[in-house]
């Protein structure tokens, strides 16, 4: 069947002031989107999505890695994932594409990422806010790259449609100042390499 998109975005967004002071380096945020006809639309209850995770996956990843290496120069800090499925799907239907080593790896492996690819689903009809998570590409603890970028596409998605998204940054949120997750290990005298304690 192939993957059908109907349009795709980007979204560029560059911060100098937050919080009554400058931003030394100013931070910019990237999203890129793409609105696809959820391929399990009007099908009823379909027990195995492998078949279309497989086809779609690695078509949709490589389509928003490339738009998102090519805004960013192929320079990322930190990065995330979402996806949003209109109302005339499951909420399964945005995990099934948003959650398969066939979409995400294609993002992982063209940015040479040691974290896992933080994310976020919702189900809701067209303008339905879509919240990208960030968190530093190589290093889980480093809050300092903990960010969320927040879009809305007025006319999707419609009812038979999934917004697609990656999410990148250059720099960490502006201002940051609540240290990283390893200064509280060690102050609550954790094991930074063994928090669990297992």
């Amino acid at each position: 069947m192939g993957v059908e998109i109907r349009r795709t975005l980007m979204q560029v967004q560059t911060t100098y002031r937050e919080g009554w002071k400058d931003v030394a380096e100013p931070t910019k945020l990237f999203a890129a989107m793409a609105i696809i006809r959820n391929p399990w639309f009007g099908r009823g209850h379909v027990e195995d999505l492998g078949p279309e995770i497989r086809e779609q996956g690695p078509v949709i990843g490589k389509l928003l890695t490339g738009m998102i290496l090519e805004a960013t120069g192929g320079t990322v800090e930190g990065y995330g994932k979402a996806s949003v499925v209109g109302m005339g799907g499951e909420l399964e239907h945005a995990q099934a594409l948003t959650h398969t080593l066939w979409f995400g790896n294609q993002y992982r492996e063209a940015v040479d990422a040691k974290s896992y690819l933080v994310f976020s689903n919702t189900r809701g009809a067209a303008g339905t806010s879509l919240m990208i998570p960030l968190m530093d590409k190589d290093d889980g603890g480093r809050r300092s790259h903990y960010q969320t970028i927040h879009v809305q596409i007025p006319d999707a998605p419609a009812e038979d449609e999934i917004i697609m998204a990656l999410g990148a940054s250059l720099g960490g949120h502006p201002n940051h100042r609540i240290g990283d997750r390893y200064k509280d290990l060690e102050e609550m005298g954790r094991d930074v390499d063994n928090p669990a304690g297992v």
